[in-house]
């Protein structure tokens, strides 16, 4: 029998928790339908029904969770600006355009959509409708879905191992770098991950229950996920498919019957949209951006398929989608890519990786970026799942402490195996969708081996007690290396973990002669180990601005480039700069992958919002045509869409202006701060792509518009734009040698460019390497 003070030792499970009173001795053999004097046992748990009634303390415990994440996750939040301004200047049009809102607009008029399914737009141009469109009403929802997704988590866990289990998986989903960061931001992976959270919370519920309606919730979950971002969100089908139909009580036919159930309301929930976007006529909504022919199915093909996990090119242009090809560019070239983005293979700090992640691999997720964002807790959770695992491994089938770890596990390796062998770009805040699997993980590998460390069978006792104590110890190490690589920044915090996690590793895995007072400091030594590290990289970021399109988590991450990458905006907050100065936001508009700037010149901001036009002015690519919205809420076309789409042609551009729907004109000019490092970046990837660069070359419709711009109309310089008049006349104008910064200078015949023309040809996203035209220049 157990002595006394093992007892108090079970029951305290790492942190301080409210453990109800009578908890059996761990045994195998026992069956799992508590007596009604253990029916409180947490360890007894396998289906949601015997779950006791919270008491006080239990509620207690949950709101100091929730509140703490809330608060985690809300404070200083508008340091953050507009986020990814890409999605913010989308969030802006839906806050004014029903259409857009739908559709997920870039612009209120409606030419082209974002490059991802609507989803998140929906969440915040709703929320700019109902309570102004601002930097709060679209990072705010960002947060509070964050603290649903850690509430899910609780729940889940609490329901299958109790509440201790679920309080420590709720905090390790809390602190988990990329989840504090990105629960924070305005990309669509926060909406994505919180119902890939809901999906599986149904199916542990009717998994437990043998409920086709629980299942079916979890297939509309999953639709919406969908509706996200595409088959990102759909990654954790095969591991809720799989537990469902091993686990759960009906039979094998009754099971699959309600998987079908289940794959109907997916295909509901998500098919709707898509039959709509099919139905409605193309010429009376926006542009479908990312697919080649306005089709939302080339989408999930393709750009947001299996273009991605491939790293084929698509697109529109000569060379396809440009992000692949950056990707490679970055990997390819890691010191210049490290130079204009904190892309490089080393890294500042001995992080790297970039916004585009390291090479593809098994290790890619325990490196660079990935690493810090993601890696904290991973191998914890790995031990964490082969012990519950070898616990749990002769229990019936439907055992739901076995049933929530293979559906964690699954989850958690079909996921990460993607993002690590996926050889098109990807960025490390994808990680996001397996902090859940990992925290779930981590919750019950804590609790299932600190419960069954006195269990009455030897192989249990030691295989519980060694895997707790390797979880500790892998925890603590891994936070010192990753710490490590930030040698500069708090360096005693790593050695507080590495000694706190062995010390606790070591106590652990002795026999357990001592009292509730030393298993209470092993438990805060245990935490301290495991989630020490992570949490302050957390909380480090409320004081971070996070802003650009692929943010990062490093506290010393440098501001040349900043977290926003590529043209991106800078890691301080510094809008619309870039990596070499651009305040267009990247080089010719690229927009530095939603970098683009939200400052004008108070004269073009004028002139913009004098404009009646239906689109204000037009500029190369989304990522520019929204930080120019928001900098003056006007109406702006994106031509090209985000990365290169077919659209709008030179024929459709140009009766857009005969019909004066276009006010003017903006084309980017490189700051001359910086000319000879944009030079030398220019030069290389002019070089990389056979003398077109990533904009695609004579052939994209950004260069062939921007080329019948410059050939027809008078350019005035203000700011750091060039702005063409479009509301007039066009007329032919003479050939200029002007150039900008340190570009090499050209000519070209006067009148209509084509794609066969001598006129100068753009580099990324469109910029020119020449002149074709004269300018005046004002302030």
């Amino acid at each position: 029998m157990p002595t006394p003070e093992s007892q108090c030792i079970r029951r305290t499970i790492i942190i301080v928790t409210a453990t109800q009173p009578g908890v059996a001795p761990f045994d195998t053999t026992a069956n799992d339908a508590p007596s009604s004097r253990h029916r409180g046992s947490d360890l007894s748990l396998s289906a949601d029904s015997t779950l006791p009634p919270a008491t006080a303390r239990d509620r207690l415990w949950l709101a100091a969770l929730l509140i703490a994440t809330a608060v985690l996750y809300l404070w200083n939040i508008t340091t953050n600006q507009y986020g990814n301004t890409f999605y913010a200047g989308a969030a802006w049009a839906g806050s004014r355009n029903w259409e857009a809102l739908l559709f997920g607009s870039v612009d209120p008029s409606n030419f082209i959509t974002v490059d991802k399914p609507p989803v998140s737009q929906w969440v915040m141009g709703l929320s700019g409708q109902i309570f102004g469109f601002s930097s709060a009403s679209i990072l705010i929802p960002e947060a509070l879905m964050g603290v649903a997704a850690v509430a899910l988590m609780y729940a889940m866990v609490t329901r299958v191992a109790g509440r201790s289990a679920g309080l420590i998986a709720g905090l390790a989903l809390a602190i988990t770098p990329v989840a504090a960061m990105m629960f924070r931001f305005n990309n669509p992976d926060a909406a994505m991950v919180l119902l890939m959270t809901a999906a599986a919370y149904c199916t542990l519920r009717a998994t437990a229950r043998g409920s086709a309606r629980w299942l079916a919730l979890a297939g509309v979950a999953l639709g919406f996920a969908f509706l996200a971002k595409m088959l990102e969100g759909l990654m954790v089908l095969p591991a809720l498919g799989a537990v469902y139909l091993v686990a759960a009580p009906p039979t094998f036919w009754r099971r699959m019957w309600h998987l079908v159930i289940a794959a109907v309301a997916l295909v509901l929930s998500a098919g709707w949209y898509v039959v709509l976007t099919l139905l409605w006529p193309a010429s009376s909504r926006p542009y479908l951006a990312g697919s080649t022919d306005n089709n939302f199915m080339n989408l999930v093909i393709g750009y947001n398929g299996l273009e991605r996990v491939e790293g084929r090119s698509g697109g529109g242009g000569a060379h396809g989608n440009p992000a692949n090809a950056i990707a490679d560019f970055a990997r390819e070239n890691p010191q210049l890519a490290e130079r204009f983005g904190g892309g490089g293979a080393g890294g500042r700090g001995g992080f790297g990786g970039g916004m585009f992640g390291a090479q593809p691999g098994i290790t890619r997720l325990f490196t660079g970026e990935f690493g810090a964002e993601i890696s904290f807790l991973l191998p914890t959770a790995l031990i964490a799942l082969i012990a519950v695992l070898a616990l749990r491994g002769r229990r019936p089938r439907t055992d739901l402490v076995r049933a929530a770890t293979l559906l964690f596990g699954l989850w958690l390796l079909v996921d990460g195996l993607v993002l690590s062998y996926m050889s098109g770009i990807a960025h490390p805040y994808y990680s996001l969708a397996i902090a859940p699997p990992i925290a779930g993980l981590v919750g019950l590998g804590v609790h299932q081996t600190w419960t069954a460390r006195d269990a009455s069978v030897s192989w249990q006792r030691y295989t519980a007690r060694f895997g707790l104590a390797a979880m500790i110890a892998a925890g603590a190490i891994w936070s010192f290396v990753l710490l490590d690589h930030e040698p500069n920044w708090q360096p005693w915090l790593r050695w507080v973990v590495l000694v706190a996690g062995i010390v606790a590793a070591v106590l652990v895995a002795l026999p357990s002669t001592f009292g509730r007072r030393i298993a209470l400091a092993v438990g805060v030594l245990g935490m301290i180990g495991i989630f020490a590290a992570p949490a302050a990289y957390a909380i480090t970021g409320d004081t971070i601005s996070h802003t650009g399109g692929s943010p990062s988590v490093l506290p010393e991450r440098s501001t040349a480039g900043g977290h926003g990458g590529f043209g991106g905006t800078t890691h301080s907050g510094r809008a619309g700069t870039g990596s070499s100065g651009s305040r267009a936001g990247g080089f010719g508009g690229f927009g530095g992958f939603g970098g683009g700037s939200t400052t004008l010149p108070t004269q073009l901001q004028t002139m913009l919002q004098s404009s009646h036009a239906r689109w204000a002015a037009a500029v190369s690519r989304t990522s520019s045509a929204a930080g120019v919205e928001l900098a003056a809420h006007v109406p702006v076309m994106g031509v090209g869409g985000f990365s290169n789409d077919p659209a709008p042609s030179l024929a459709q551009f140009q009766k857009y202006v005969a019909d004066k729907d276009i006010g003017y004109y903006l084309a980017p000019e490189t700051s001359s701060q910086n000319g000879s490092a944009n030079a030398e970046l220019m030069s290389a990837i002019t070089k990389a792509f056979g003398g077109t660069g990533f904009g695609g070359g004579r052939s994209s419709v950004t260069t062939q518009i921007q080329q019948w711009v410059e050939a027809n109309f008078h350019g005035t310089t203000i700011g750091d734009y060039t702005v063409y008049n479009l509301t007039v006349a066009p007329s032919p104008q003479p050939a200029s040698t002007t150039t900008t910064a340190s570009t090499t200078t050209g000519s070209a015949t006067s009148g209509s460019a084509t794609p066969g023309s001598t006129a100068p040809t753009a580099g990324f996203g469109g910029h020119r390497t020449g002149r074709h035209h004269t300018t005046t220049t004002t302030g």
